[in-house]
């Protein structure tokens, strides 16, 4: 296929992967807004545009490493067709809208990472996975929540400690100011790893088509178009899943909010400068229930955990599958 015959269908599939990312913004929202919110520190109207204007800019912030695993280190480059990004796309959105409409907070990005190995696999064989990518980012199904656990719990920790001769309403009054910051950092942190995700998409997009003569790369407008499809679908928010991460996890105060919030950047923050593809939505659960359990584990509805820990197992094979499918479906 020519690069002047795929044009159309190129346009349509660039139009595709940045639905996705406007649904990514708009599933994620939660993950970036929940704890601000549910401490009533800004409204969800205001808290919506603090997160949105973060997203955008932070590919200001931070490098490609993201899109370039996710671009030719989940498959092969080689192997990728129209009917490939076509599948992934399919079965990572329906997996979105459905975990969505139940309120459950699942990851956008590893249904991505499932429907690109599962359409990828249903092209060419499991051969043209890459296995060394692949199991970088199915580990960081386990690591990142751990690792916004043990910061978020640490944080309570030491703040707790550092204030304990300050009167409550002091220290509510100093966390609901530092909550901004929090905030603002975890949806940067957000906007420099999930919207990578997409740029990669595209970008190999692009190379399958022949559009990258000098080599695989990521185009700026390719970067200005995935933060701005992110931003502009956090800024429909994400009430459902605010919900859910904001109060029914645990309660949350300014204080452990910024703890969480902070605990779940710094993560990602670390994730991205190491080029992992890791899921926002598990990062901030894990430091909600970090912070929960630093009060007391019976402060925490493991059962809502639970539930959440059977999306994230489920997400990369159910992805998979149904983007194998769509792609045999269509033909490839």
């Amino acid at each position: 296929m020519t690069a002047s015959l795929a044009a159309p269908l190129l346009v349509a599939l660039i139009a595709t992967a940045l639905a996705f990312d406007f649904l990514n913004g708009l599933h994620d929202a939660a993950n970036s807004i929940a704890t601000i919110v549910s401490t009533r520190v800004l409204s969800p109207s205001l808290a919506v545009f603090w997160a949105a204007f973060f997203n955008f800019v932070a590919f200001l912030v931070f490098g490609l490493s993201v899109a370039q695993t996710v671009g030719k280190g989940i498959v092969e480059p080689e192997i990728v067709t129209a009917g490939v990004i076509f599948a992934a796309l399919f079965g990572a959105i329906a997996w979105n809208v459905v975990t969505w409409l139940l309120g459950i907070p699942s990851s956008s990005s590893h249904a991505l990472i499932g429907g690109l190995v599962g359409a990828g696999a249903a092209r060419a064989g499991l051969h043209a996975i890459v296995w060394s990518g692949f199991f970088k980012t199915a580990s960081a199904i386990v690591l990142s929540p751990l690792i916004g656990f043990a910061l978020a719990l640490a944080l309570v920790a030491a703040v707790s400690w550092i204030f304990v001769r300050s009167t409550p309403f002091a220290v509510d009054k100093l966390f609901r100011t530092l909550q901004f910051g929090s905030a603002a950092l975890y949806s940067l942190g957000h906007g420099g790893n999930d919207a990578q995700k997409t740029m990669g998409i595209i970008a190999v997009l692009l190379y399958s088509q022949g559009y990258m003569p000098e080599g695989f790369h990521v185009p700026l407008w390719v970067v200005l178009s995935c933060q701005t499809a992110m931003a502009l679908g956090t800024l429909f928010g994400g009430w459902r899943i605010v919900h859910t991460m904001g109060s029914k996890i645990t309660r949350l105060s300014p204080m452990r909010g910024f703890c969480a919030e902070t605990g779940g950047a710094i993560t990602l923050f670390l994730a991205t400068g190491l080029g992992v593809p890791v899921s926002t939505t598990h990062t901030i659960t894990g430091a909600i229930v970090g912070v929960g359990a630093a009060r007391r584990t019976s402060a925490v509805r493991w059962n809502v955990a639970q539930n959440i820990v059977v999306a994230w197992v489920l997400t990369l094979p159910a992805t998979a599958l149904i983007s194998a499918a769509v792609y045999w479906a269509v033909g490839g």
